[in-house]
């Protein structure tokens, strides 16, 4: 069982596994956050173009 362990414990096969793991879930939450970012601002455009356009449509129905 000590021969087992220490056979795992010197293994190093996995840890790329691992570290690539972790660099994929880094760059997946660095996307995401990226993402949410542009969404927002995008929803921000919208909103003012939005709010342009009916102050435009008032001012011109308006007598």
């Amino acid at each position: 069982m000590k021969k087992m362990l220490n056979s795992f414990w010197r293994d190093e096969s996995g840890a790329a596994l691992v570290e690539y793991g972790i660099a994929l879930l880094v760059v997946i939450l660095v996307g995401a956050g990226a993402l949410v970012t542009v969404a927002n601002n995008t929803e921000a455009q919208f909103s003012d173009a939005e709010t342009a356009t009916t102050a435009v449509r008032t001012a011109a129905t308006t007598p």
